[in-house]
């Protein structure tokens, strides 16, 4: 029985165009830029200098804090400089440059193929490993794994659930680890569920992956505790929120994490990046990027070292279009924009997506008709209509009354707009500075 969260939701064109390409391996570039924060947290602090030697899966950046990941050099070569770069939303950020020679890895990590079942750590090492080799959610989110596995005193998680669903329209990155990937994947899983003393597993997985879904099926007959959990179709079905609800019928309450009611959500591709740190000492120094577009001539995916520029993966399908007319980092609904193709892959890239200039502007701005699509279309319940107004008017107390900080960015209010409003830029907007006057209450 297909299952979907009760809330809202709209249907966005698919366009799954790389869903059948194997992921092939991108060639490691001469230069690469690492940003030293690519985690929601404290950005780590950098532990090489200028002219220092390093090699691949050598810390660069130490974690400083517990909301914070360690960065690991992708490349092995000598550090250029450390450098106030432009990220993939145009801002400032330091990050460390390095310049590529060879290809030498630390001693410690497997480069094996072979794959690695034997679970021999505890609970507690296991979380250690994740924060060693600074796994963060591969979603987008890029919450630090090693928090997520330490529930808060008095807080026990039920259920572990695994997002597999993707629901993003063009990307397919998660779609094709699970294809190729999935036995690794799931030992990974297994790390998760010891990690968190839980014996039993969701992995939800969207219908439009009925390849996934069936070898996935055939895979878990094997582990014990491991179910797949097919869904309806419908965006934003990898939300948090909307996947618990699918998946175990339980709604977290507002300003509520998931381990409240007693479930913790991870990413199939920070399950595989798991298995990969624990089993083979294998910090996060690459991942899986999709890079398609309506006019991309070979759209496809990759497996990108961490730092390489969105240049470089644009010109592995062939270029930039001549009808482009926007670059997004991520998908159409949640993406953003990039300022420059210089910026670099990081942990929280998951796709880039080039948008022909005939899809890619706005339509006119009009006047809210009051029809009450965004109302119907929230996930979370909200108004947008009224949530932009008080952000627009900076009326923040009544904005923050409405509960605009439940608001999860998903892109649906604007999508089903009649009227083109930017709803979700000013409810970002809002969000910042509702989220500022509440930090500044507890200090």
């Amino acid at each position: 029985m297909l299952k979907t969260f009760s809330l809202g939701g709209v249907h966005p064109a698919e366009n799954k165009l790389s869903a059948a390409k194997a992921t092939e391996i991108l060639p490691v570039p001469a230069e690469v830029v690492i940003p030293i924060c690519q985690h929601i947290g404290a950005p780590g602090t950098p532990v090489v200098k200028k002219g220092d030697e390093v090699k691949v899966g050598q810390v660069i950046a130490q974690s400083s804090g517990f909301v914070s990941a360690n960065i690991h050099s992708p490349v092995s070569g000598k550090v250029f400089k450390i450098d106030d770069i432009l990220d993939a939303s145009g801002y400032k950020r330091q990050a460390i440059i390095i310049k590529t020679e060879g290809d030498e890895w630390m001693a410690d990590i497997d480069r094996s193929d072979s794959i690695r079942k034997g679970i021999t750590l505890s609970s507690e090492e296991i979380i250690k490993r994740v924060g060693e080799a600074g796994i963060v959610g591969s979603g987008g989110a890029t919450f630090p794994a090693h928090v997520k596995l330490s529930p808060p005193p008095g807080k026990t998680c039920e259920v572990l659930i695994l997002n597999g669903v993707e629901c993003e329209p063009y990307l397919t990155s998660d779609h094709r680890l699970m294809l190729e990937k999935g036995e690794e994947m799931l030992v990974g899983v297994s790390l998760l569920m010891k990690a968190l003393f839980v014996d039993r597993a969701i992995i939800g997985i969207e219908n439009n992956k009925q390849d996934a879904i069936e070898h996935i099926r055939k895979l878990v007959a094997s582990y014990n505790g491991i179910t797949v959990q097919p869904l309806k179709v419908q965006y934003p079905q990898g939300g948090e929120k909307q996947l618990i609800d699918a998946c175990i019928g339980r709604q977290v309450p507002s300003g509520k994490l998931p381990i409240e009611v007693g479930a913790v959500v991870f990413n199939v591709g920070t399950a595989y990046a798991v298995y990969e740190a624990v089993q083979k000492n294998k910090p996060k120094i690459d991942r899986i990027v999709t890079v398609t577009g309506l006019s991309v001539k070979n759209p496809g995916n990759f497996l990108v070292r961490i730092g390489t520029p969105i240049s470089a993966l644009i010109e592995a399908v062939g270029g930039l279009p001549e009808d482009t007319g926007k670059v997004i980092a991520g998908g159409p609904m949640m993406g953003k924009a990039l300022a420059s193709l210089d910026a670099p892959v990081t942990k929280g890239t998951s796709g880039v997506l080039i948008v022909p200039e005939k899809i890619a502007s706005r339509g006119k701005t009009e006047y809210c008709i009051r029809c009450s699509k965004c109302v119907s279309a929230c996930p979370m319940g909200l108004s947008p209509y009224l949530l932009m107004t008080l952000a627009e008017k900076e009326i923040h107390d009544r904005a923050e009354e409405e509960k605009i900080m439940d608001c999860m960015e998903c892109g649906s209010c604007s999508f089903t707009c009649p009227s083109n409003r930017p709803l979700l830029d000013y409810i970002r907007l809002g969000k910042g500075k509702v989220g500022q006057i509440m930090r500044s209450r507890i200090k």
